[in-house]
């Protein structure tokens, strides 16, 4: 399926408004595309405060920024209070991913968001974050509704931005647009025990700021 073939979608009560979660410009590419060719009129919301260190953090946030800005799509850069991810996911620094780290995690994102949509008029708030096949998507739906929860009228968009040729095309755009090519999910524990692994598999640790898809690599 190609990019002009891109089906139509259509948000939960056919709100036309929607707030989107963005965790980096790979994955919101295709999400972003897709409404956009729906007429969904979106802003971009991101708070990523578990994202480390700082440098990797604001890569990942200009490389969104730059895109947004080429769609002509309102951008909301949020905190970066990392005091408040570390204290909310203090205790779980050994845990694996997927597991409670992960979901606290999203929690205290999607509920920063939440906070957002309501505040702002918004009915219906989504995530680009299942469209990565290294997540969950239940658990990202279920942070997603539990944090939509806390207000009356607010909904979590739970739509699989995988199907229908969005996990190709989310490479696609990567490669078209050269994105910055983040190594691992984002936070200090998952680049700890990335780099564990890339030890043990005698591969060479992680570099900030390397790698681009389709200029420094030819497969996703």
């Amino acid at each position: 399926m190609t990019t002009k073939e891109r089906p139509i979608i259509t948000p939960p009560s056919d709100e036309r408004r929607v707030l989107l979660h963005s965790c980096c410009a790979p994955c919101s590419g295709e999400v972003m595309e897709a409404m956009h060719a729906s007429g969904i009129e979106m802003t971009v919301y991101f708070y990523n405060p578990n994202i480390h260190p700082q440098k990797e953090y604001l890569m990942r946030k200009e490389e969104n920024i730059r895109f947004a800005e080429q769609m002509g799509i309102p951008f909301v850069d949020a905190d970066y209070d990392t005091h408040n991810w570390f204290d909310r996911t203090k205790g779980m620094e050994n845990d694996p991913e997927k597991g409670r780290r992960c979901s606290t995690c999203f929690d205290m994102r999607f509920e920063k968001t939440a906070e957002y949509a309501h505040e702002h008029g918004f009915k219906v708030f989504t995530s680009c974050l299942g469209i990565s096949r290294w997540k969950d998507m239940d658990q990202i739906n279920g942070c997603g509704v539990r944090a939509a929860s806390r207000y009356p009228g607010l909904e979590y968009w739970q739509f699989n931005w995988r199907k229908q040729g969005g996990s190709q095309r989310m490479y696609e755009i990567a490669k078209r647009e050269e994105f910055y090519k983040q190594e691992y999910c984002g936070c200090v524990y998952s680049l700890r025990d990335t780099n564990a692994w890339r030890q043990a598999n005698g591969k060479p640790k992680i570099h900030i700021g390397i790698e681009h898809y389709g200029k420094t690599e030819e497969t996703p």
